[in-house]
């Protein structure tokens, strides 16, 4: 058992294969979180309670209670309660008062791990991880607290939540309830987040951590173009593979906070959780609240470590379906290719040289219903354009299966816009205030999936649109942030839970396509990146990673997503040049190598290629089709990135160490460069490895400790791709 009790010392302690987190309680009556870091044997360390000096524990210095708590190490802090900082929980009575302080009443060892009703969350039996459940009660508030500690057995991973429970006969209302707290000494540590935007997602960026809050946050009810659900105490210098990591990951896709304080005694705390601005959630007496989950890991041979633990949690953990471990399909996209213009015989003269350059899967998105010949009409209608489509979408779907390939779809089923029939016979549902006009963001509106008539009539149109002819592929995109919350059909005193409806029954809404048409790959969108976060894998196996596929911005935004997700899950496709969101020309090879490190997929008209490109396509296939399996499953290496330099550069090999894959790319060419050199990761230091394509041999140690010689073309933009096996 990875979880044990020490009664003497009333101290908890969860092991991980190299971690260990301790709780412990003071007087038996208020949890703290003490400790997480480097694995420990021992559990006798209850001295970092620090009760048995000032400020002492409120039944020993009652006259001081408020002291106690201005630097207790909580376990889940409460608001309005002495504990100044930032808190986990607020709750508010029917006298109006923020009021509850739960204390210590029970504790119990769960093997495996409990699911969490309605939500995503990482899954595993006991042979995989045991899960601390402790009670927390407030008997005067009727409140009761039951904290989650799931402790991986192989994986270096806590997965944390509460469920927050009214035993009483009147209602309460939550206006803060987050997932997780840490609590950690100040060491100098820097603070490791991702950010961007609309094109940019996915940019890493440190800082130190001063006095005061630091942190991100998302209130826009999606989770992640300018922010993203994540952060990292980082002990300073880390680097790839040395320093310790501390990181917190949010298993949920609305909007959320994501904070470190630094107090006036030198700690950190760190809180993660469903964002309080506007959040308010009416708890009827016996009912209860389950917040979504936070994932912690430790490392401390740097962020190399954490990303491989996060891969492999998320593969083995998180993701599920036919899709999980098997091929993705190398598909074609005719968005940049066509945009909104286009009709049958023009996708099928694309699918048609797509087929014959070895192209698995063909995808119409957007401009397939209504009259839309642009952004501004017919979502929520869904009816076949019958002007660009006389055959409907199955008589499509049988013409490209006659060629060889799957068919695949986009819609966009949150939205609708002003000029549809929906909208004309539904206005009210709309997200929307009752005196103002919504505010339209790409001239449409988001559908009230809060109420239940709105989310099955959403459903309805999903699988009906699914059964009407042979699809294999769904893009599920959702191209706006929610503004002027307001609900026609919640009371006055629960709008306040409207964000986190809709987010729930998005969930809803994805697990019904799981079930019912198992033999779909779901792909996830939010223009872009703007919804790449855990909770969507855990319905969708792949998520498109951003709207810039520029292979130079691509290197970038690939490297910050690859730094907690498996190469797998990211959308990755070869566009046409000059690129259409930056206007760049790249060499195709390097485009098609960039790529390779997601799903690799193409993004253009292959009729407009030049004969060149398009005889590379075939040879492009083909070598990620060989390459497939180990960039799915291997563990992922950065080994040198753009922030520091001109060179990106990463690697995966599998876990025998029995062949590699190594991706350059050099962005700048310099003049007068000595020949340069970089280390690779992973491979066994007393084995040969050869080179498939030169058949140059390597000792294994010298790519370790002197590295693999950097010979790339001339010129800028060039990518190489090495595949290494061992003698």
């Amino acid at each position: 058992m990875n979880i044990c009790y020490d009664e003497k010392r009333q101290i908890f302690k969860l092991d991980t294969p190299g971690a260990s987190m301790a709780l412990a309680l003071a007087d038996g009556k208020w949890l703290g979180q003490i400790y997480f870091g480097p694995r420990l044997n021992s559990t006798d360390f209850a001295w970092l309670l620090a009760t048995d000096r000032p400020p002492y524990t409120p039944d020993r210095h009652p006259r001081e209670a408020v002291s106690f708590f201005d630097c207790f190490p909580s376990a889940y802090p409460v608001d309005n309660a002495g504990d100044f900082r930032e808190s986990c929980l607020s709750v508010r009575t029917q006298a109006g008062q923020i009021d509850c302080l739960p204390i210590f009443e029970s504790w119990e060892i769960l093997p495996g791990k409990p699911e969490l009703a309605g939500l995503p969350a990482t899954f595993g039996g006991a042979d995989d991880c045991n899960t601390l459940r402790v009670i927390l009660r407030d008997a005067a508030a009727g409140v009761r607290v039951e904290l989650y500690y799931t402790a991986f057995i192989q994986l270096d991973v806590i997965a944390q939540s509460a469920r927050i429970c009214n035993d009483s006969a009147e209602a309460v209302w939550l206006e803060r309830a987050l997932s997780a707290c840490l609590n950690l000494p100040y060491e100098g540590q820097e603070l490791l987040t991702l950010h961007g935007s609309w094109a940019r997602e996915g940019m890493i960026d440190i800082q130190n951590i001063g006095t005061g809050i630091h942190g991100l946050a998302s209130r826009r009810g999606v989770s992640s173009h300018q922010d993203h659900p994540f952060l990292a105490i980082v002990s300073p210098g880390t680097t790839q593979d040395r320093g310790e990591v501390r990181a917190l990951h949010f298993v949920y896709s609305g909007s959320f906070l994501a904070q470190v304080q630094r107090d006036q005694f030198d700690q950190l705390r760190a809180v993660m959780g469903i964002h309080p601005d506007g959040f308010r959630w009416k708890l009827e007496g016996g009912a209860s609240f389950q917040t979504p989950e936070a994932i912690l890991v430790y490392s401390d041979a740097g962020l190399g470590a954490m990303t491989r633990t996060l891969h492999n949690l998320y593969r083995e953990h998180l993701i599920r379906g036919a899709y999980r471990s098997g091929p993705r399909p190398v598909l074609i996209n005719n968005w940049e290719a066509t945009y909104f213009d286009f009709d049958e015989e023009k996708l099928l003269r694309i699918a048609r040289r797509a087929a014959e350059l070895k192209i698995e899967l063909f995808v119409l998105d957007d401009g397939w219903f209504g009259e839309r010949d642009t952004d501004s009409g017919y979502l929520g209608d869904w009816k076949v354009c019958a002007r660009k489509l006389p055959h409907g979408l199955r008589g499509l779907a049988e013409q490209i299966n006659a060629l060889g390939m799957r068919f695949g779809l986009w819609m966009e089923p949150e939205m609708v816009s002003e000029n549809s029939d929906l909208y004309r016979a539904h206005p009210d549902w709309v997200i929307r205030t009752a005196t103002r006009t919504p505010l339209r963001c790409r001239d449409q509106y988001v559908l009230d999936l809060s109420r239940p008539e709105v989310e099955e009539h959403v459903w309805q149109r999903v699988s009906e649109t699914l059964r009407s002819a042979d699809i294999r592929y769904l893009k599920w995109d959702m191209n706006r942030s929610l503004t002027n919350l307001g609900s026609a059909a919640l009371p006055a005193d629960r709008q306040g839970e409207l964000g986190h409806r809709y987010v729930l029954a998005l969930y809803r809404l994805q697990q019904r396509l799981m079930d019912e048409f198992p033999g779909v790959l779901l792909e996830n969108c939010c223009g872009g990146g703007g919804r790449f976060d855990p909770g969507m894998l855990f319905y969708s196996p792949q998520i498109w990673c951003s709207d810039d596929t520029d292979a130079v911005e691509r290197l970038r935004i690939q490297e910050g997503i690859s730094m907690l997700y498996p190469l797998s899950c990211i959308g990755a496709h070869v566009s046409a040049c000059p690129n259409h969101v930056v206007g760049r020309s790249t060499p195709f090879e390097t485009r098609a190598l960039t790529a390779m490190w997601g799903t690799f997929g193409y993004e253009l008209d292959v009729t407009k290629l030049s004969p060149e490109e398009q005889e590379q396509i075939p040879a492009q296939v083909q070598r990620y089709r060989e390459c497939r399996a180990l960039i799915q499953t291997g563990d992922y290496y950065r080994l040198a990135s753009l922030r520091d330099g001109q060179l990106d550069a990463k690697m995966v090999v599998d876990a025998r160490g029995a062949q590699a894959i190594v991706g350059l790319t050099r962005v700048l060419n310099r003049p007068n460069q000595r020949p340069q050199r970089v280390r690779l990761r992973g491979l066994i230091p007393d084995a040969i490895y050869v080179d498939s394509e030169t058949l140059r041999e390597y000792p294994g140690e010298v790519l370790l400790h002197i590295g693999l010689p950097i010979e790339l073309p001339d010129g800028d933009f060039q990518s190489k791709l090495i595949r290494l096996v061992r003698k």
